[in-house]
C-alpha cells in the first residue's frame, strides 16, 4: 500500500532505506523523544527496518520532491498496540527527522493515514500517545482532533532505560468524519 499527500509518499520500508534511516535516527533529539535510543550504526538501522519497521501498516515517510526517507508513521492495530486494543481500534505512531520539524509534514502524513485507517481498514477509534514533555507531538495530536483521555504514569521504557509519563489521546471515527466535513 502506498499513500500519497501533497509533499509525501507513505510506503513500506525497504532495506535500501537504511542510509536515510540512519541519517535521521542517529540524531540525539529524535529517538529518545519517541522512546527509542539513538541509532549507533548503519547495520543497526538495517536491523530495525527488518524487525520493527517491517510490521504491518508501518510506512516510511518519503519526500516526493527528493525521494529521501525523513521519518516513519504507522498504525498498530489491536493487540499490536501497547494499549491492548480490540481489533476495531489502533494506535497511531510517528516520528520525523529533526531537520524537518515545524513544516507540517507529520499532520499531513497523519491525515492520509487516519483517512485510510477509518475508511479502508474499518477502524472505529485511533489512539495516540506522547511523552508528557513532548509538546510538539501533543500539538500534532490536537491539530488532528485527538482528545486527551488519561495519563500513563511511571512507565518503564526499556529501550532507553527511563521511566516516563505518557499522555494518551483518542480520535473516534465520528469525530474524524465531522472534522473532515468541516474542512
Amino acid at each position: 500500500m502506498i499513500l500519497e499527500t501533497n509533499r509525501l509518499l507513505l510506503r513500506p520500508w525497504s532495506e535500501a532505506d537504511a542510509v536515510d534511516l540512519f541519517a535521521e535516527a542517529s540524531h540525539p533529539e529524535v529517538g529518545p523523544a519517541a522512546g527509542w535510543p539513538v541509532h549507533q550504526s548503519l547495520e543497526e538501522s538495517r536491523e530495525i527496518i527488518k524487525t520493527v519497521l517491517s510490521q504491518p501498516e508501518t510506512y516510511a515517510l518519503v519526500l516526493k520532491e527528493t525521494g529521501q526517507v525523513i521519518g516513519s508513521i504507522g498504525l498498530m492495530i489491536g493487540k499490536q498496540s501497547g494499549l491492548d486494543l480490540p481489533d476495531s481500534e489502533a494506535e497511531l505512531g510517528y516520528w520525523l527527522g529533526q531537520g524537518f520539524w515545524g513544516q507540517g509534514l507529520v499532520p499531513e502524513a497523519c491525515h492520509a493515514l487516519l483517512g485510510y485507517g477509518f475508511s479502508q481498514l474499518g477502524l472505529e477509534q485511533i489512539w495516540c500517545r506522547a511523552f508528557l514533555e513532548n509538546s510538539k507531538s501533543q500539538r500534532v495530536q490536537e491539530k488532528l482532533g485527538f482528545v486527551y483521555q488519561y495519563l500513563l504514569e511511571d512507565v518503564y521504557f526499556s529501550l532507553i532505560d527511563e521511566i516516563r509519563t505518557e499522555r494518551v489521546s483518542l480520535l473516534t471515527k465520528e469525530k474524524w468524519q465531522a472534522r473532515k466535513e468541516e474542512l
